[in-house]
């Protein structure tokens, strides 16, 4: 009886779209992401910015500065909002920070984060505040929102480039966003230092 259910077009059909099934979901979910990791240590600015100094000069010329020396002179990096993350689809931890460089543009840096790895996970800087527990999973589409990156990793440090057309402080929030289930793995209120 065995050999005529595996022969029946019925019983191969249904095999095969079980088959299919299996595999979209693998592919749509990917489970295995559960129970991997992805460290990423990119180089950080120090914690608190230092502001620049110059090297004291041995001439005499050079003990008073020129106002145009000074004009020119590169500012330090500036951290211009911060703050921790808290947990939403996923435990979340770490904190963040958008920087204003000396060059004038601007990063967003994560320090210490620590979620689960997921399929599809971005970073993104919204307009929405951040809201605890499953009231806050869904919120940060519902405004405006940019997409920096990929996330590069689920745990360690990260820094990622603003567009220059993105203006920080039209900015209240960094979220760490399943794009494909449209949902936050967890989030930060950027708070004005």
């Amino acid at each position: 009886m065995g050999k005529w259910i595996l022969r029946s077009p019925l019983a191969r059909a249904g095999l095969a779209a079980a088959v299919v099934v299996a595999i979209v979901a693998l592919y749509w979910f990917q489970p295995w992401k559960l129970f991997t990791d992805t460290y990423v240590d990119d180089a950080l600015p120090p914690a608190e910015p230092t502001p620049v100094t110059s090297a004291p000069s041995s001439t005499p010329a050079a003990a008073t500065p020129s106002p145009v020396a000074s004009a020119t002179a590169p500012a330090a990096d500036q951290v211009l909002a911060a703050g921790e993350f808290v947990t939403h689809e996923h435990d979340t931890t770490g904190s963040a920070e958008i920087r204003r460089l000396a060059n004038g543009r601007h990063q967003l840096v994560i320090r210490d984060l620590n979620t689960s790895n997921g399929p599809d996970l971005r970073v993104w800087l919204t307009d929405q505040p951040v809201i605890r527990g499953t009231a806050g999973w869904k919120v940060f589409d519902d405004g405006k929102w940019v997409e920096l990156a990929r996330l590069k990793g689920n745990k360690g440090n990260q820094v990622y480039d603003l567009p220059a057309s993105a203006d920080p402080a039209d900015f209240r929030s960094v979220s760490i966003w399943c794009k494909r289930f449209s949902v936050s793995f967890g989030a930060a209120d950027l708070t004005t230092t």
